[in-house]
């Protein structure tokens, strides 16, 4: 046995042990599913045995329709209680199958949150939404069809067969003899299923990513003449994605129609002995003893023996589609940290008044490669804090670390006597970050109970009046992700506003006049003076002397792990 093929059963036993940890919460209405199409199959049964009665009736015994009224209004009564069942099986199905996967996305945004904005910076976006929303979606099958009737498959099928066997011994093991055919053919399919249809989602994730990337990056694929040559990468990819689509495709119609063949063939067999045996051409067995109504009941009752099994077999593909996607969920999932919710006892409110302690704080992206070691660092509340430094020195690292985008390798961070992200803060980075609404909608994201005088204030405050008045619907004018219409230092402009309207204690910014001309950056300087004015924490990295002024301190971050605080006589924070 190859190494390969022993991991691939492995993983492959992780993943369903995974799905099963995830179905457990949801039993009771996966039971629930299975006790409701039970009991549609037994009135199936019923069904049946109510038909071919009637039929019996009056073709071999001659009775009239008028004494058979209550004969049919019984067979009315059962077929209503069998679409009741298979209505309330779908609910119960549908039901369970949402628990699950709303547990699971819940699960998903946590760890993502915990993992922050630095270690997701890597990652693509239509990756991870893709993931989150269709991969996610493809255990529905799973959870919501599959998993129910692996039970019924196995169940309703030995009722009937009950009957058969009570009606006519021999039919009984012409469909005990063909049942196994089919679990064996599906065994048989699955094996290449399952790695198909990982292929397939890995495949789609992965040509997500290339597109919203390639997107995104239009402008600079066609100032460097390269955007034919995306386009053809793109083109390449996606005819990948095709050809794995329709390998899929074609294994699902071929084992569908294999299936079909074998039921087909049991079905006829048994109507070949049900015919010749009530001809009297055969005395074998219980041929002479069968009626009418024991072969037709025999006979309707055939198929409805094959088909929770060739749903079975149809819902197959369901698995192999779920395997696929939780594989490549456990594996983003495994790779992102868990953050559990801790629950105190008595709820700790922030205290501006500790200020920010970075106690003997040891952090960085790479292992053996620290930004920071052994960081001791203390920060008042209502100061303005200036960090400047060159490039890459980790002015970017340390606001990350205040932020809690970046936990600490060792060491600990407080804000207001709280952990990072405990405690409400405003984020100005160094891309602006806006989405597609209006202006109202976007300074509305922090605080959605913002009144439009409030939005308006904020704008003009910094210099957006003039842009307001131009636009016939005001802050209700349209702006895309991309920050369409809008120059860089007004993007930039319109999200600090998102900062003036929620009022925060502590404001984090990088960079916050980086790319604004000199009258745009006059109304940042002056925004940030009023704020400093109101007593708020103010940590913000430059490069200009113009935002210097307003610091109380400024931190130069060396980029050898030290920062030192040339507003006090060149004290060192080590």
């Amino acid at each position: 046995m190859s190494e390969s093929a022993t991991s691939g059963r492995l993983d492959q036993k992780r993943v369903r042990d995974w799905l099963s940890q995830l179905a457990a919460p949801a039993r009771p209405m996966i039971r629930g599913t299975v006790a409701w199409g039970m009991a549609a199959g037994a009135l199936t049964i019923a069904q049946m045995g109510l038909l071919a009665w009637i039929i019996h009736q009056a073709v071999v015994e001659s009775v009239e329709v008028s004494e058979l009224t209550v004969p049919f209004m019984a067979l009315l009564a059962v077929l209503l209680a069998r679409a009741l069942c298979q209505g309330l099986q779908a609910r119960y199905a549908a039901v369970s199958s949402r628990r699950i996967r709303n547990s699971l996305r819940r699960s998903f945004t946590r760890r993502l949150h915990a993992a922050g904005p630095v270690a997701l910076g890597t990652e693509s976006p239509a990756t991870l939404a893709r993931e989150w929303l269709d991969h996610v979606d493809a255990l529905h099958g799973y959870f919501a069809r599959f998993l129910p009737q692996m039970l019924l498959a196995g169940l309703v099928p030995l009722m009937i067969l009950m009957v058969v066997f009570w009606l006519d011994w021999l039919a009984g093991v012409f469909l005990l003899l063909a049942a196994p055919l089919i679990p064996l053919f599906m065994a048989l399919v699955g094996m290449g299923a399952e790695k198909l249809n990982q292929q397939h989602f890995r495949t789609i994730s992965r040509l997500s990513g290339q597109f919203l990337d390639r997107i995104r990056a239009l402008t600079t694929l066609q100032l460097f003449a390269a955007d034919r040559r995306a386009a053809d990468l793109l083109q390449e990819r996606s005819d990948a994605y095709r050809r794995i689509t329709m390998k899929t495709l074609r294994l699902a119609f071929l084992s569908s129609a294999v299936l079909e063949f074998f039921s087909s063939v049991a079905i006829a067999v048994i109507a070949i002995y049900i015919g010749f045996g009530l001809l009297g051409y055969i005395h074998f067995g219980p041929a002479d003893s069968l009626t009418l109504f024991s072969g037709l009941l025999v006979l309707m009752l055939a198929p409805e023996f094959f088909q929770p099994l060739r749903l079975l077999a149809q819902h197959y593909h369901d698995r192999a589609a779920a395997l696929g996607a939780a594989a490549e969920l456990l594996d983003r999932l495994e790779d992102l940290p868990d953050k559990a919710v801790q629950k105190h006892e008595n709820v700790r409110n922030a205290d501006p008044g500790a200020g920010i302690v970075l106690d003997q704080v040891s952090a960085g992206f790479y292992p053996g490669q620290p930004v920071f070691s052994e960081l001791f660092l203390t920060l008042e509340s209502g100061s303005v804090t200036a960090l400047t430094g060159p490039s890459g020195g980790g002015k970017s690292t340390l606001l990350h670390l205040l932020a809690g985008f970046l936990k600490p390798d060792q060491g600990e961070v407080r804000i207001f006597g709280l952990a990072p992200g405990e405690v409400r803060f405003g984020w100005l980075g160094q891309q602006p970050f806006l989405v597609h609404g209006t202006w109202a909608d976007n300074l509305r994201l922090t605080t959605p109970d913002a009144s439009d005088v409030a939005i308006e204030t904020a704008l003009r405050q910094l210099g957006l009046g003039g842009l307001i008045d131009e636009r016939p619907e005001g802050i209700n004018s349209p702006v895309s992700e991309s920050g369409a219409g809008l120059s860089g230092g007004q993007g930039r402009r319109l999200s600090l506003a998102r900062i003036l309207v929620a009022n925060y204690d502590l404001i984090l910014m990088d960079e916050p006049t980086a790319g604004l001309d000199p009258d745009s950056e006059v109304y940042v300087i002056e925004a940030l003076h009023k704020l400093a004015v109101q007593g708020k924490t103010l940590v913000f990295s430059t490069h200009q002397p113009a935002l210097l002024t307003l610091a109380d301190h400024i931190l130069s971050v060396s980029g050898r792990g030290q920062v030192l605080d040339t507003s006090r006589g060149g004290r060192h924070y080590e």
